[in-house]
């Protein structure tokens, strides 16, 4: 039945395995830009409370997509590109693809990072990930710059050139030190005395805003 389709499609490795994933909500089936391969509808397809129960978002939705991977955006090189080093946390991942496509940007994963077509990344990019070509981390373009929470040059001083990629860590460990070698420079944004680090996917709002208004 389609709705224990949607019920595997919660883990990752089903999604891995059939190249699916689900989109919750009217708004966010709106925005897609693929055709589904199938819609449950409640009261239409499939009982409310039977929708409920295979959804992951707070409120059930009256309605859920299917949607093939392969009909994402294939890589494309953009002016600036975000390479996301280990982001386990699928909030930021989504979140980072909606900054990405407020800027025109591009979006590159490794190995570790969030599964993008998972329901809370999905969620947090509202639909972007319709819109922003994603890559392999190895094949985000040069110039890379590693944003560190210190010791990096200010970015509002380093000259950007296009294109070029802004890479990030995770939050609380950030760039390891093999990946900072590989960068061709290190950034840092200036903030309060008293603050840490920003956000990660704050880091990258700043950085592609940095790098617009040049």
């Amino acid at each position: 039945m389609p709705n224990d389709l949607v019920r595997k499609l919660h883990q990752r490795r089903w999604r891995d395995k059939l190249g699916l994933f689900f989109v919750e909500g009217e708004d966010a089936i709106e925005a897609a830009t693929a055709e589904p391969v199938d819609l449950l509808r409640a009261g239409e397809d499939v009982e409310p409370k039977l929708l409920g129960e295979v959804a992951s978002a707070p409120h059930p939705p009256r309605v859920i997509g299917v949607y093939r991977r392969e009909d994402l955006p294939h890589w494309e090189e953009r002016p600036a590109t975000l390479a996301l080093w280990k982001l386990a946390d699928p909030g930021n991942v989504g979140t980072l693809i909606r900054t990405a496509d407020a800027f025109g940007a591009a979006v590159a994963l490794s190995a570790g990072c969030a599964d993008p077509t998972a329901p809370k990344a999905l969620r947090a990019s509202a639909g972007a990930v319709f819109r922003v070509p994603l890559a392999r981390f190895d094949d985000a373009p040069r110039p890379w710059i590693g944003l560190a929470s210190h010791g990096g040059e200010p970015l509002n001083e380093l000259e950007l050139a296009e294109p070029l990629t802004f890479v990030l860590g995770a939050e609380r460990e950030g760039l390891p030190a093999d990946v900072l070698a590989r960068c061709d420079a290190r950034a840092t944004i200036a903030v309060a005395a008293q603050t840490e680090s920003l956000n990660v996917a704050a880091a990258g709002a700043v950085a592609l805003y940095e790098a617009r208004r040049r």
